[in-house]
Formats: structure tokens, sequence, C-alpha cells
């Protein structure tokens, strides 16, 4: 401004984002996984979504598509059920649980309660779902399972309005949080059936050095199943 220069200051850096109860049960905490963390998780995913069992789109009885592509562990999900096999997609035998997956569960848990869960919950279902720009999922909730133990939400790559709502109806009330890149969500107790959905995905916020475009939701549960 008229020929004066202005010394430049570096910005003081972002307060951290802290642990945040959402609603009773469902806990948010950000930057639970570190870089090296979400590196690792990463390659793992781009591993289990090979076929055979691999990657799909979902599609819905009415005969619509889900615009977020799934692949399942452990057991595989399906408008509105489980099976042993990829039923909608190759026929395949479901690719099995990784230890390790089901053990970041039992963390994850800790981490947002306090406290390790009992050893009757053991993870033994993952649906890691591959969202692009363009993708969304609409209010839903997870109950095909028999088993009451919390569900553990990991997010990778671009960021995410997350809506969390009630356990009555896919309307409001509900409140609307931003997932980034190693953030922690969990949601169990008088929260376990509340409707959740993705309205929208935020295109470029990945973390630069994690190579990932779009966003991946890991989702680990405990099926009871049998």
């Amino acid at each position: 401004m008229d020929g004066e220069s202005f010394p430049l200051f570096p910005l003081p850096p972002l307060p951290p984002r802290e642990r945040t109860v959402i609603a009773p049960g469902a806990v948010h905490v950000p930057d639970w996984l570190g870089a090296a963390r979400q590196e690792e998780l990463l390659a793992a995913c781009r591993e289990w979504a090979r076929p055979p069992a691999g990657l799909r789109t979902v599609r819905t009885p009415g005969g619509g598509t889900m615009t977020a592509r799934q692949v399942c562990l452990g057991l595989h999900w399906y408008p509105y059920g489980y099976a042993r096999t990829a039923v909608d997609g190759d026929g395949a035998p479901v690719k099995p649980m990784p230890r390790r997956l089901a053990e970041l569960g039992r963390e994850a848990v800790a981490a947002a309660y306090g406290q390790r869960p009992g050893p009757e919950v053991a993870y033994d279902i993952a649906l890691i779902n591959f969202y692009d720009g363009d993708s969304r999922m609409g209010m839903h909730r997870d109950a095909e399972e028999r088993s009451p133990a919390p569900v553990v939400s990991l997010s990778l790559g671009d960021s995410c309005l997350f809506r969390f709502g009630n356990t009555a109806s896919r309307g409001r009330p509900y409140r609307d949080v931003e997932l980034r890149s190693g953030d922690l969500f969990v949601f169990g107790g008088a929260s376990r059936l509340a409707y959740h959905g993705v309205p929208k995905v935020l295109p470029g916020t990945a973390p630069r050095g994690l190579g990932l475009t779009g966003r991946l939701n890991v989702t680990l549960r405990v099926g009871g199943l049998g």
C-alpha cells in the first residue's frame, strides 16, 4: 500500500481440537490417528479393496445405488443383512477381519470412553467406504448387528460433514460435526442406534502427504451373529 512494506510474521498455530461428547455415548476424538498410522491404514485399505471380494458399488433393494463404494472384512454387509460371501459383488468369500484392526477398535473405544471394553467386545466386522467429492450417505442406522457394542468410525483423506442424529427418526434433532483425516468417532450406549449420515465431502482437504484423493471411512462393528 503506497509503496510501504510490512514485516511478515508467522501465523500462530491453530488451537488443538478437543475431544467432544456429541450425544450420550457418542464421542468425537480429533486427530486420534497420527500421520504414520494413517498411512499404514490407507495402505491396508488399498490391499483390502483388491478383488476378490473387493471394492464394489452397493445397490439398494429399490434399484438405486449408493454413491460411496464399499469393501467388507469379516462379514459382508449388503442391504440389509450380512453374509460370508460378497453376495451382491463377485460372490467370493469375504476377506477375514485382521487381528490388528480388531484391536484398533478396542483401542478406539478406550480413547473415547476412558476405559478398555470387556473381553466380550471383539470387533469382527469392518465396512470400508470410499467417498469421492460428490459422494453422500443418507441418514441410516447400523441395526443389522445383534451386539450392543459401540461402533467405531475412523476417517482418512478428505474432511466431511458428518451428521449425527437421534434414535427416533432421520430428522431433527441432529448435530453436524466436521470429521478430518485421522479423526475418531465412537457411538454406543444410548446412541448406538442413532441415525447418522454424510451430507457433504470437502474435496481437496486431505493431508498432502497422505496421497489420497477422496475420503475413506473405516467403520468397525461387533456383529454378535455367531
